[in-house]
């Protein structure tokens, strides 16, 4: 037996039920899985600096569109406005450092 105590994907369940194992789940409040979404979140951005690939880049951001719903916010709400901000103050495309202001 393996314990994990950590917030998994809706469909986890299922598809370790059919390759043959057995799993126990409890499905908890929202205050409650926003903590554990944190801790994913955690989770996600170590495996996104350890393996730098396109898949953990969409799980950092599955993460977080799970906060911002648990917050109350939609998705093309989120996305709508990170594209005001970045129409307003820019992106990270440029690479720039700010070291200083005089």
């Amino acid at each position: 037996m393996k314990v994990y105590d950590k917030l998994v994907r809706d469909n986890i369940p299922e598809i370790i039920e059919s390759s043959g194992n057995k799993c126990e789940i409890v499905k908890v409040c929202d205050d409650v899985a926003l903590e554990y979404l944190y801790k994913k979140l955690n989770e996600e951005v170590g495996e996104l600096l350890e393996d730098k690939n396109l898949d953990e880049v969409a799980d950092v951001m599955e993460v977080l569109f799970a906060i911002g719903s648990k917050y109350g916010y939609s998705e093309d709400e989120i996305l709508g406005r990170r594209n005001q901000k970045k129409d307003s103050r820019g992106g990270f495309e440029k690479n720039i450092i700010l070291k200083k202001t005089y």
